[in-house]
Parts: structure tokens; sequence; C-alpha cells
């Protein structure tokens, strides 16, 4: 059963897809209220997976190339760029007019495509079904602790034997910056009839949720899904919304 939490999550980041996608995917500065041009954006998305496959290949892993899963893919950002290194690429996201704007602006790549997924699973796809599984900076806009886990886990189940997982969270984030007072007041105003593009544009608020999972207990549940953990990256973590923040990058084989 879905939670409370996964469903508030679904219609934040359905809002965010109608009032600014780019931004709310990539929050670099300058570029939020539809400053981001469009092939600068999709461009970082290119740069970023030629970075990660040369780190990949330092590790001798994912062994075959055939098929990718790009968690919390979002308009396609990074999902279009992993099909210069594998046969077929899926992105999955939560967000119904996210998935629906990925696949008009990436109907002329081939190789890829995408789903709308609301579970706090992965039942949609058989046990080791994929040699490339990667998610950074969307688990931790997961406000729900438990689908987090259940996500990760899930990450494993659907690794085939050789495979590849990289996939980030923060391990701390400071008290703060939890209170999340920008997603509160905006969500206070939806409750209370207000628009989303008043809250965004007018008021500057905005539903994106931070969260945090400390390392000690994702290598736990990395051990008990039976993966092997290879590398964790640690980095601080900069900008409008993740100042203070502590994030882990995780790349994990089976």
């Amino acid at each position: 059963m879905r939670s409370r939490l996964l469903d508030q999550q679904e219609r934040d980041w359905q809002d965010l897809a109608e009032l600014d996608p780019y931004w709310a995917i990539l929050t670099a500065p300058g570029t939020r209220f539809g400053r981001w041009d469009r092939h600068a954006f999709f461009a970082t998305g290119s740069a970023e997976i030629e970075s990660v496959m040369r780190r990949a290949a330092t590790f001798g892993c994912p062994h075959q190339h055939r098929r990718a899963l790009d968690f919390g893919c979002g308009v396609g950002r990074v999902t279009r760029a992993l099909t210069g290194y594998f046969d077929e690429c899926v992105g999955i996201d939560i967000s119904e007019t996210m998935i629906r704007r990925a696949r008009e602006l990436n109907r002329d790549v081939t190789g890829v495509s995408f789903l709308l997924n609301r579970a706090a699973d992965l039942r949609a796809f058989n046990d080791s079904s994929f040699d490339f599984v990667y998610s950074v900076i969307v688990l931790q806009h997961v406000a729900d602790r438990r689908a987090i886990e259940s996500y990760v886990a899930e990450f494993c189940r659907v690794l085939r034997s050789g495979g590849l997982i990289v996939f980030q969270i923060p391990s701390h984030i400071p008290a703060v910056f939890r209170l999340q007072w920008r997603r509160r007041l905006y969500l206070a105003g939806r409750r209370f009839g207000l628009g989303a593009p008043f809250l965004y544009r007018k008021l500057r608020l905005f539903p994106i949720a931070m969260n945090y999972m400390p390392e000690q207990e994702v290598t736990k549940l990395l051990e008990e899904s039976g993966v092997r953990l290879l590398q964790v990256e640690t980095e601080g973590a900069s900008g409008l919304l993740n100042a203070g923040v502590r994030s882990r990058t995780y790349w994990v084989t089976r």
C-alpha cells in the first residue's frame, strides 16, 4: 500500500513538472523560472554519464551493456545520455507529466523508453533485468524513508550479475534545513486553495522535499540485499536546496 508521503510526493512533482521541470530536476544557479536552455540542460546529462562511465570502467563493471535503468528520470536528461552506452535504456518517474514530457522531448532518440512508476518498489521489472541502475539527486527528494529503503533494495534485486548500481543520497542534513519551511508553506498554501504558479512565482515557494539516510544504514541494507559495495564517495553539497548537506554516492555490483 502506498504511503501518504508517497502520494504527496507524486502531487509535488506533478506541480513541479508543470511549473519549472528543468530547474526542479537540476537546480543550477540562475536557471529558475524557465531560464534553463534546453540544449545546455541535456548537455549536462551527457557530461555526467560520460564521467560516470569512465569511472565505471575502472571497476570493470558493468560486464554487459544491454539494459540500463534511470530511476527518477524526470524529462530524460540522463536517460538519453545512457543510450550512448547501452542497447536499451528505461527511464522511470513518479510524475505522469514528467514522463509525458520525457517522451515528447526524446521522441527522436532510439533505444529509450519512459514508464510511470507510482509504487514504492520496482515490481514492473523482473529480477536480474538490468546491467546498470542509476539514481543521482533523486532519492534525496523522497520524503518517505521506508520508500527509500525499498527502492535501494529493489535496485539490488533487478541488477544482473556483473552489473553496476550508482546511486546517491545525503548521509546528513543539518537540523535547520530539515524544517524545509519553503515546502511547508507551499503545501499549506495548496491546502488553502492557492494556485501552484502563484506560490512558486510570486511567493517563491516550492514543494521539493529533502531527506537523508545515514551511511551505516545504507551499507547494512546493501549487505542484506546480497550485493557488493565497491566504493562510497563522500562529498559536500552546496546551493539553494542543499547547503551544508553531506552526500554519499554508492558504487555497487553483484
